[in-house]
C-alpha cells in the first residue's frame, strides 16, 4: 500500500463516532515507551502495559474525544498471543472501534545491544543472557508481527527518528506542516528504505582522495568548500533546491504529512552530508520543518546521540 493509499484508507476507516484504538507492540527494547509517548505528544489516551481483559471494559464507557494508544507486550499481566490477536479480531468485528496493530520490530543484535547497553534483564530470560531472552521473545511474537497494520523498524533509528516516523503514520491533527527529512547515507550499504526521493553525488569531487580531508565529514566547512568547488555542484545543487521548493507545497496541497530527500555517495561521510547539509539549511531558511540525518556518521558513532528507550529500557 502507497502512502497515499494508506491515508485515504485511513479517512474512510476513522468514520466519525467510532472509538480509534491502536495497540502498540513488538519485542522489548523496540521502543514501545518512545512509540506511546510520541502517541501521547499527538493527542492520544496513551495507557501502557494495560491488561488485555481490561479493555473491553474500557471501552463499554462512552467514546472518548481522541483516540487511544495501548502498549501491550510480555509483561501484560495477561498478555499471550493467542490472547492478542483474539483481541484484534473483536475489535476488527466491532463497527464502532477502528482498530490498528502497530508493530516496533527490530534486529536481534540491536535488540542485544540496548539490553547490554541498559545491562536489563530480558523478561523472558531473568537468569540467562539478553540474546536467548531477544531470540524466544521474536519467535513468539512471529504471529502478532504477521497481523500487523504498521510495522515500523527502529533498527536504525534514533529516538527522533522513531518520533518522526510515528508522527508520519499517526499524526492526523488539521492544519500541521509538512515534515521534511533531508539524509545522506552510502550506497556501499545499499539504499535506505523509506526514502521518497534519492539524488546520487558520486560524480562530484571526492574529498576522501586529500589525507587532510579524509578524515573530516561533509558538516566540516573545509569538506563543504572542496565538494562546491566542483565546476558541476552548482548547477546540480540549484536544480535539486529547485525541485524541491516545486514539490514541497504541490505535497502540502495534496495533504501529504512527510518528505524524505536522500542523498547518496559512496561512503556517505563527505559529498552526500555536504549536499544534504546545504539543501536542509535551504528548506529550514525558507520556513520548513526540516530534520537532518546522517547514517554513516551515525553508524560511525561520529553524531552524539544517546539512545534513551525510556527509563524502563523500551
Amino acid at each position: 500500500m502507497t502512502e497515499t493509499e494508506n491515508s485515504t484508507a485511513q479517512a474512510a476507516r476513522y468514520a466519525p463516532g467510532t472509538r480509534r484504538v491502536i495497540l502498540v507492540t513488538g519485542p522489548s527494547g523496540a521502543g514501545r515507551t518512545t512509540a506511546i509517548r510520541a502517541l501521547e505528544d499527538l493527542g492520544h489516551e496513551a495507557i501502557d502495559n494495560l491488561p488485555l481483559s481490561l479493555l473491553p471494559r474500557l471501552l463499554e464507557g462512552p467514546p472518548l474525544a481522541r483516540p487511544m494508544a495501548l502498549g501491550l507486550d510480555v509483561r501484560n499481566r495477561d498478555f499471550s498471543v493467542a490472547g492478542v490477536i483474539e483481541l484484534v479480531d473483536r475489535l476488527e468485528a466491532d463497527p464502532t472501534v477502528a482498530p490498528q496493530l502497530l508493530y516496533l520490530d527490530c534486529r536481534p543484535d540491536v535488540l542485544v545491544k540496548r539490553f547490554s547497553e541498559t545491562r536489563r534483564r530480558h523478561p523472558l530470560a531473568p537468569a540467562e543472557s539478553p540474546a536467548e531472552g531477544v531470540d524466544r521473545e521474536i519467535d513468539l511474537l512471529v504471529p502478532i508481527r504477521a497481523r500487523a497494520d504498521v510495522l515500523i523498524d527502529t533498527s536504525d533509528l534514533t529516538v527522533h527518528d522513531l518520533k518522526a516516523e510515528i508522527a508520519r503514520w499517526f499524526d492526523d491533527r488539521g492544519g500541521k506542516q509538512l515534515a521534511v527529512s533531508v539524509e545522506s547515507f552510502s550506497y556501499k550499504r545499499g539504499v535506505p528504505r523509506g526514502i521518497d526521493m534519492i539524488l546520487d553525488c558520486r560524480f562530484l569531487a571526492n574529498p576522501y582522495w586529500d589525507p587532510a580531508l579524509r578524515p573530516l565529514d561533509g558538516r566540516d566547512a573545509e569538506v563543504a568548500a572542496h565538494v562546491a568547488a566542483d565546476p558541476r555542484f552548482d548547477p546540480f545543487f540549484a536544480q535539486i533546491a529547485a525541485l524541491a521548493e516545486f514539490l514541497l507545497p504541490a505535497y502540502v496541497a495534496e495533504g501529504k504529512s512527510h518528505l524524505s530527500i536522500g542523498f547518496g555517495c559512496t561512503g556517505g561521510q563527505h559529498r552526500s552530508v555536504a549536499v544534504a547539509e546545504r539543501l536542509a539549511d535551504r528548506l529550514a531558511a525558507a520556513g520548513w520543518q526540516v530534520s537532518k540525518r546522517h547514517r554513516e556518521l551515525e553508524r560511525r558513532g561520529a553524531l552524539a546521540h544517546a539512545r534513551n528507550w525510556g527509563s524502563d529500557g523500551r
